[in-house]
Order: structure tokens, then sequence, then C-alpha cells
């Protein structure tokens, strides 16, 4: 393994997010403490109105873990509109019912209607829904349980609202002392760790490209790419917590408000960051030729323009500030730009540099590479005021099919295990609704690894409460202390990948249970009823989990693959270079719409992959995830290389114009042989997508005659040329024909430095269709493992092979 670039600093980094694990733990200690001291030894009449302290630490462990204040108080607001969305109609069908005449299959239905109900809306937050959720089982629950001792029908929905209120309260107390852990702090810190990490990643990629040998500069890269996770970690960091900074605004207006485009300045520094990594990643030799003193030189002075604008984002000054901070050197002004004489062997070194012009110039002319309009609109919906994003909650849209399949599995599944609950166990008949009414998502989810995690966990924390009752049953009283580390464990548990936040979730509810209430009987009965119901409603989750989501996760897999495919061909089929003037911005727009369409599938893929390697594999072959996660890297530097070829066609385009027409003129040949690429790219993945859904050989033969016999009366080319064609002779031919573009580009009219930016920007093109075609390449050769691992006796992979073009 490779050192670190600073021990110190690595150190540094490990500690203070320890720091921060721990600081989150010890407030989740403090609001849990909260409701234990009021729950177990506030007065009589506060203990009354309270009389579900086990939903109060419910709600304390939803909103409080890993929260800042921003995100407690608008988890507060969650619990008044959840309360209301229960509360009414709730106390309602008891009013009308009435709770003595509340039976089991009444409740279910209750249950089952109320969690349509709230569910359906498509604008309600998830927090919200989940806590409604839970609120609507303790009602008719409690109810069933109570029978005629509920009470008037107002009051035992009171009940549950004021258990959850406290909870509510608890959290934002929590993260008010010692000191207000504001989300503006939270966002502050990891840009300025963010802008300190690119730092050091510049370093290492600068010292990477000067190497003068291999071995070194793969462990400098190597350096590189574990800084870029971490970096990726902050810039998640930022985004998360920009929802919680609107909550808090009333308590920053004193501050300058050039902080709030950090994050997105920091966003768009990260495309040319992974830019700079591929290139160096396909460096074939080093040292690289072309670096000479003069040009080290001139890299060095690059790297420290950039490195000053990231220590204006660490100061938190504007990046276009004129004065250094105190101790810094003035940089040369020199730019870098390539010579008269490119050499296409050294493409990633100079796609290199022109990553680096990006950040070191922040030219206006710059790519947005993560702006498309559906971005920009859910941008604008975060920047709105707060007040008027709550308000908007409450307007009921009408909900899309995706929603209402949510609200019908919420229902059933709730439904189910309320009733299940109650024929075994009414007393306990709680916890069969309360274990997944917290545990909703939107979304798929690995049902068998949630729901194992979240058994484990009850089976945990149940069993940690019964012996910790055991040590302290001469000092009941004390017994409140042994929970405090063990929700400092469970704060630190949500991070593992063993259990995650489900599994932590449950096993410091299944401790608070037991240590944080009193009156509920034996303990050793409780925790096995408790378990027990937990798995009833387990078991109906997943079977109402399985029959609404009846498709595994490796098949959506790779049905998500097969899309991708298609869209990267849709992608080259639209780049197009030197357009006509009228047409120039409806082609760009048209491909970097089609890029953000790849974008959304490639993360879907990603998810399905991930989810795929947690499910059982049951009767099914073992997924391949080795090949699909070799496929994901492919696709994501293809998703990032298109972002650049967007870019650099439309500044060609615009160059074309400036130089009065001849740009277009010798483009030409380049033009062709982008033709020949894109048709050989595009019937590549095209033969790829039918052939994985081709039954048999005859079959394709007949579909590929047809579709030859079509192309050679359209383009007039034989079979052979169109099928198969090599794709690294028509990126070759293209290479060659660029670099005499570029020689011929100092004879046409325009000032120097607009012709070296085309200059730059055609190699860096040149780069980038260079390595779509070795990302072609291997996603074809990864696809075919895939089909010969999933199909290794049938004749599929005999067909694939056969109809996908011969190396």
């Amino acid at each position: 393994m490779p050192v670190m670039i600073s021990t110190a600093s690595g150190d540094q980094t490990y500690s203070g997010l320890w720091r921060a694990r721990l600081g989150c733990a010890l407030r989740t200690v403090l609001a849990c403490t909260i409701v234990g001291c009021i729950t177990l030894y506030g007065p009589e009449p506060l203990r009354l109105l309270l009389s579900y302290p086990a939903f109060s630490y419910v709600t304390t462990i939803l909103i409080v873990s890993e929260a800042t204040l921003g995100d407690a108080l608008r988890g507060f607001w969650h619990v008044i509109y959840a309360t209301v969305q229960v509360l009414i109609p709730s106390a309602l069908s008891l009013w009308l019912i009435g709770p003595a005449r509340f039976t089991k299959e009444l409740a279910a239905v209750g249950v089952a209607l109320t969690t349509f109900m709230v569910a359906l809306p498509e604008s309600t937050p998830l927090l919200c829904k989940r806590l409604a959720f839970g609120q609507t089982v303790i009602v008719y629950v409690g109810t069933v349980a109570k029978g005629a001792q509920t009470g008037r029908a107002f009051m035992h929905p009171i009940h549950v609202a004021s258990s959850t209120a406290l909870g509510a309260l608890a959290s934002i107390l929590a993260m008010l002392f010692p000191f207000p852990r504001l989300a503006y702090c939270e966002v502050r810190r990891a840009c300025r760790l963010y802008a300190e990490n690119a730092s050091k990643r510049l370093s290492l990629i600068v010292e990477a490209l000067s190497a003068q040998d291999t071995t070194a500069a793969q462990e400098l890269l190597c350096q590189e790419k574990c800084l870029s996770k971490t970096g990726l970690e902050l810039l998640r960091s930022v985004k998360d917590n920009l929802g919680g900074m609107a909550w808090e605004r009333p308590q920053i207006k004193f501050l300058t408000p050039d902080w709030k485009n950090f994050g997105e300045k920091l966003q768009a520094m990260e495309i040319p960051m992974r830019g700079m990594e591929i290139a160096l990643s396909v460096c074939p030799d080093f040292p690289i030729g072309m670096i000479d003193e003069e040009f080290k030189q001139a890299l060095q002075s690059s790297k420290a323009q950039i490195g000053l604008k990231l220590e204006h984002a660490k100061c938190l000054l504007p990046f276009d500030a004129t004065m250094a901070p105190e101790g810094k050197v003035e940089t040369s002004e020199k730019p870098i730009w390539i010579t008269k004489t490119t050499i296409f062997e050294n493409l990633p070194a100079l796609f290199l540099l022109y990553c680096m012009e990006f950040l070191k110039d922040d030219s206006p002319n710059a790519p947005n590479l993560e702006s498309t309009p559906k971005l920009n609109s859910e941008e604008s919906k975060e920047r709105r005021g707060s007040f008027q994003r709550a308000l908007s909650n409450l307007i009921i849209r009408p909900p899309s099919s995706h929603n209402f399949v949510f609200a019908f599995k919420c229902s059933i599944s709730l439904g189910l295990a309320v009733l299940f609950g109650l024929i075994y166990n009414k007393e306990n008949g709680y916890w069969s609704g309360l274990t997944i009414a917290i545990s909703f998502v939107t979304g798929r989810q690995a049902t068998f690894t949630v729901a194992n995690a979240r058994a484990q966990g009850t089976a945990m924390g149940s069993i940690y409460g019964i012996l910790c009752l055991f040590l302290f049953q001469r000092f009941l009283d004390m017994r409140f202390l042994p929970l405090l580390p063990w929700i400092i464990f469970t704060s630190f548990l949500i991070h593992s990948r063993t259990y995650g936040q489900a599994g932590a979730f449950s096993a410091a509810i299944g401790a608070l249970l037991i240590l944080g209430r009193k009156d509920y009987g034996p303990p050793t009965e409780f925790a096995i009823a408790r378990v027990t119901e937990a798995t009833i409603g387990l078991i109906c989750f997943i079977a109402v989990e399985l029959l609404s989501n009846p498709s595994r996760a490796a098949t959506l897999a790779e049905t998500e693959l097969l899309k991708s495919m298609k869209l990267f061909g849709d992608c080259v089929e639209n780049i197009i270079l030197c357009p006509q003037q009228k047409n120039a911005s409806a082609s760009s727009r048209v491909l970097r719409e089609k890029q953000y369409q790849l974008k959304c599938h490639v993360k879907e893929f990603e998810k399905f992959i991930a989810e795929a390697e947690m499910e059982p594999n049951f009767w099914f072959v073992p997924f391949n995830g080795g090949c699909y996660r070799k496929l994901l890297g492919s696709f994501s530097t293809v998703v990032n290389l298109l972002h650049f070829v967007a870019y650099k066609i439309e500044f060609v385009s615009e160059a074309s114009e400036r130089l009065g027409g001849d740009l277009e003129e010798l483009l030409k040949q380049v033009n062709n042989d982008l033709e020949l690429f894109k048709k050989a790219v595009v019937y590549s993945m095209r033969r790829l997508e039918e052939a994985s859904t081709t039954t048999t050989l005859q079959e394709s033969k007949k579909e590929l005659q047809t579709e030859n016999l079509s192309n050679d009366v359209e383009i007039g080319k034989s079979t052979s040329e169109t099928e198969f064609r090599h794709l690294d002779e028509d990126t070759e031919n293209m290479l060659q024909h660029l670099e005499e573009v570029v020689d011929k580009i100092y004879s046409c009219e325009g000032t120097e430095k607009l012709k070296r930016q085309i200059c730059l920007c055609l190699t860096g093109l040149g780069f980038c269709i260079h390595s779509l075609e070795r990302e072609a390449k291997d996603i074809e050769k990864d696809f075919k493992e895939v089909i010969k691992w999933e199909n290794p006796s049938s004749t599929k992979h005999k067909v694939l092979c056969k109809l996908c073009r011969k190396k």
C-alpha cells in the first residue's frame, strides 16, 4: 500500500470524523435522557399525558441521529404535520364507532385506510409519513388493547400526539446544548475540508504527471483516488445539509450571503478534477515526453493559481478575490497552452492541461457541467423559504403511479401486521406495526437484508436491556445509566455495512423500550413478546414487498444496463462537430439531455448493483458483482467524458464563427471520421442490446440480414464494412486529421489566444473520443462475460459473440 501524502493529515481526517460521530452520539444520548427524565421522573399529570414514552424515544431516534438544528426544526414541523393528518381522522372514527366497539379487524382496516391516505400525497416528506404511520398504529392498536378504558375519543389521540411532540422538543434541545449544531457550520466545515482535499489531490496529480517512472506515478494516482472518495463524501455532506440551512435562516442573517455559492462552485470543480484523474489513469508510460523544465514551471505556476482559489474557499472568500491570503506569493500569469507541434501520443497530458485551465481561469465560457433544466428547478425549490416550502407540503398534488403503489404497499403491510399482531398478543400488538412503520422508503431497498438487520437489532437491544436489568435489579432507579453507552454504540453502528441505519435504530429502540419505561410487566416476557411481534411485522413487510416488487434487483440491474447501453449509443449519435449555426444550440441541447438521462440511469444501475449484492441468491445464478462493477465504472467514465464532449463541440462551433468559417472547412475530414466512429459505436451498442434478448441464432441472423440490407440501401456501405469496422481504426484516422487541423489553425486569422484555445479544445476532444472508444470496447467485453456467466450452457452467449463485431 502506498503511503498517504501526509500521515498527520490522514490522522487528522479520521480523528475529525470520529469526533463528529461522537458528537452526534452524545446529542442522541442527551435527547433520550431528556425524554427518559420527563417520562420516568416528571410530575404525575405530565406523565399521564405522556402515556406512550416508547414513541417519544422512536421520534427522538428518527429526528436527532446525525441531525443539525435546521433538521431538528424541520423534524418538529414534520411532527406537527403528521399529527394533523392522524389526529383528525382517528378522533372522528373513534367518536363514530366508539372505543368499546373497536375490534381487531376494525383496527386493521382503520390503520390501512389512514396509512393509504397519508402515504398517497407525493409532496409529504418521508419522515412525516413514517411518524404518521407510527401514530396511526398506536392510536388504533391502543384502542383495541384498552377497549372501554380508552376514555373520550379525542383524548387518546392527544396522548399519542403529546408523546410525539416530546420527542421532537427533546431533539431540538439536544441540538442547542452545549452549543447549536448549525447546518450552516457543517456546510462551511465541509467546504473548507473539500478545499483542502482538492488541494492535496491537485498536488498529487501534478506530481504524478511529472513522475519519472510508472511505479511512482501509479502510487501517486492511488493516493489521489483515495482522497477523491473523501472529496465525494464531503460534497455529499454539503448537499445533505443544504435543506437544513433554510430552517436556520433567521439565525444566520448577520453572515455574508456569499457562502451560498460555495457549495455550487465546489461541485463545479469536481468534474475537472475527475477529468484529470481519468487522464492520468490512461497514461501509458512515464515520464511523459512533452514534460520539460519549462513545462514543469508553467505547470507549477498554474497549480499555484488554482491553489490560491482553494485558499480563498478555505477562508470563505469569493473565488475571484484579488487579495491573496497572508503568506502567499504572487503566481505567474503565463497560461499553459499547447505548442504548434502537437503530439497525440501525449493526449492524456494535454487533456489534463485542458481541465486545469478551467480550474485556473474560471472562464465564463467554462461548462456548467452539472446543470440541467431539471436540476436547476430542484435547486430553485431548495432555495425557497422554509415556511413557503412547508406550506407547499400541504398542497396535495395528483399522485403518480409510483406513489400510488407505495401507498398501497404501506397500507397492506401495516394492516396485515396490525391484524396478525393483535391476534397473537393484544397487549403487545403495537410492535408488529411499529417495527415496519418507521422503515418504509419510497424507492426499492434490499428487503431481506433490511428485515434481517431489523430483526437482529431488535434481538440485540432487547437482550442488552434484560441483562442490564438483571445487573441493576437492586438499583432500578439507575437503570437508565447503562442506556447511555448503548446509544453511543448504536450511533456508530449506523455506519456499519452489516446493520446500517435499520439495524442500529432497532437496536437502540429495543434497549430503550426495556430500560427507559416502567410498568410493562416482567422484562423477559415483554422482550420475547416484542421480538415475536417484530417478526410478525417483518414477515408481512417481506411478503408485501415481494408481491409489489417481484423483480429481483439482479434482473433490474441487467435492465438498467441495457438502457444505459442504448443511451450511450444515442449520446454518441448526437455528437455533431461544427453543425450549421442555426442547429448548433438544438444539437447541443439534445446531447446534454441524452447525457443527463444516461447519468440518471447509471445512478439507478449503481443502486440496483448494491441491492443485488446484498440479496440472497436462493435458486438463482449468483450475481456477478465484480463484472457489473466494471461495467458501472465504464459507464461512470462515459458520463464524465460526455460532459466535456458537449462543451467542446459548443466551443468549437462558436470558434468556427469567430474564425470566419475557416475552422469548419478544416474539420470536414474530421467530421467524416467522426461519423464512422459514431456508426461503429452505435452499431456495437445496438447489437449488444438486441443479442442479449435474442433467443435463437436463426432469429438473430434474420434480424441482422434485414438490418444490413436496409443499411446497404441507406448508406451505400457493405455489410462487412458496417458490421466489423474496428473502432480503433476510425479513432486513429480522426486523431491524425485532428493533428493536421491543429497545425493549420495557426495560419488562420484570429487572435493568438483564441487559436491556442481551439487547439487545446480539439486535443481534448480527441482524448475524449479515444477514451469513449476504449470504454465501448470494455463495455462489450464485460457484457459478454455477464452473458456467459448467466447463460453458460445456452446459445445466447454464442449468438452474442457471432452478432457483435469481431476484434
